[in-house]
């Protein structure tokens, strides 16, 4: 998959391809189906499908002091558009230039002058432009001016009938609820980062932890979990079992929210290195302990439970 971050200048391979326009955080089953619909008219035009969102998200310029939110950070959310077979990646970066772009402009400089867009694919509630001036219907009556075909992709929905989306998936997380996040992601839902030292109390106990700033990442409900962890080896990821701690350490007077893993059975350095961690399943609420000694035997006993799940 090619990535750009520009839409001017572009090699005569990629343009005229078929779009997925979207901010697409969590490359939900409801973003899938918007990337799946570009696909389709991309192999029946004959022409690349590709994806163009938008970094950071909107969301982060408009309402600044909002607790961090996102469900996949570039660096994820790109590995997640690859999976699905598209041939290029358009990050357009949103800043306050970009959002004063007016509708017209953005369909005019974006998708006609830039990408000379054949067919856009876009989910029923996407809404473009300064001051959200854009729509569907906007964008199809834009569609038959410059001669570019448009696809509306409707609501999907799971079992229950309740549409999938990334503000679902969110209350999930901060609920614990992190299988069925999962059911509707499509995917273990995951936060990745480079490890950092610690206190290195759990060294202490025999449960070295490596520790990853959360950072911009949606704070799930604080507590233990079973995780699969996977650790960068080049061009593949080595994946391991492991439980973590997402919280404050209120034992140990902590005050700031930390991801904390301890990976079962090994033994290497992970200093500096670049971790993924899926959490699989929530174990418990985070908990101050009366000793350090009390906390140890619970860190035990969720070890244990976590290897039983892991194992199932």
């Amino acid at each position: 998959m090619l990535i750009y971050r520009h839409t001017t200048d572009l090699p005569a391979a990629i343009r005229g391809c078929a779009v997925a326009l979207g901010n697409f955080d969590g490359v939900h089953l409801g973003h899938r189906a918007v990337i799946e619909a570009a696909k389709e008219a991309a192999r029946h035009l004959g022409v690349p499908a590709a994806v163009l969102t938008f970094e950071p998200h909107p969301r982060s310029l408009f309402r600044p002091n909002e607790a961090p939110f996102r469900l996949t950070p570039w660096r994820i959310k790109a590995r997640l558009v690859e999976t699905l077979g598209i041939d290029a990646l358009f990050e357009v970066r949103f800043d306050e230039a970009f959002s004063c772009l007016t509708a017209e402009e953005f369909v005019r400089q974006i998708l006609v002058d830039g990408l000379q867009a054949a067919h856009v694919v876009a989910g029923y509630d996407f809404v473009f432009g300064h001051r959200r001036g854009g729509d569907m219907d906007f964008l199809r009556a834009a569609g038959e001016r410059f001669g570019f075909q448009v696809t509306e992709v409707r609501p999907v929905s799971g079992p229950d009938s309740t549409a999938y989306s990334s503000t679902r998936i969110r209350r999930l997380l901060e609920a614990g609820e992190v299988r069925e996040a999962a059911s509707i992601l499509g995917h273990d839902w995951e936060i990745e980062g480079r490890v950092d030292h610690g206190d290195k109390r759990g060294r202490t106990i025999g449960f070295p932890t490596a520790n990853i700033e959360l950072g911009t990442y949606q704070r799930p409900r604080l507590g233990v979990y079973a995780v699969m962890a996977g650790l960068d080896e080049g061009s593949r990821t080595a994946w391991h079992k492991g439980v973590a701690n997402i919280g404050r350490r209120p034992t140990v007077g902590g005050v700031s929210e930390r991801l904390e893993v301890h990976l079962f059975d090994f033994d290497g350095d992970l200093y500096g290195k670049h971790l993924r961690v899926r959490l699989c399943h929530f174990i418990r609420p985070e908990m101050k302990f009366e000793s350090f000694q009390a906390l140890k035997d619970q860190i035990v006993a969720d070890s244990a439970q976590a290897r039983e799940l892991l194992a199932g």
